[in-house]
């Protein structure tokens, strides 16, 4: 159902913890899980301290983009930094779906900084029974 197009992730992942936070122009991997459930495909994003006004999701095709920002959080002034490992910055996510899928009725969730998609499975592509008709008899062609 799901075909990755991220076969260095963990080479990008490395890279992004040296080169800083992802723009727009080169945004940082997310994590994700990916698994069927039922007559469903889910496919859940870790975004920790997303808030969900900055989350974009968009289906061309078969192609599924997630793209989330991470802002800074507001400090006052007398606020020093001791430490910061908490990524800020663009992260984002493509997907090719497959054509079982039915990308018509996407439903999006946001819940506890994890960003989950339902997507139903087309019913075109679910199995059904054919039943078998009974003719007749034959018929004869004559000439």
């Amino acid at each position: 159902m799901l075909m990755r197009t991220d076969p260095f992730r963990e080479l990008d992942r490395l890279a992004q913890q040296l080169m800083g936070p992802g723009t727009w122009s080169r945004p940082s991997a997310m994590p994700m899980d990916a698994y069927r459930e039922g007559d469903e495909y889910v496919v859940a994003f870790d975004l920790p301290g997303v808030t969900a006004d900055a989350i974009d999701i968009d289906v061309e095709r078969n192609m599924l983009t997630v793209k989330a920002e991470r802002r800074p959080v507001a400090k006052a002034d007398d606020v020093q930094m001791e430490l910061s490992e908490r990524p800020l910055g663009v992260f984002s996510r493509q997907i090719v779906l497959a054509d079982t899928l039915d990308t018509e009725h996407i439903q999006a969730d946001y819940d506890a900084g994890v960003l989950t998609l339902r997507i139903p499975i087309a019913e075109r592509a679910k199995p059904r029974k054919i039943s078998i008709g009974v003719g007749s008899g034959r018929k004869e062609i004559s000439g």
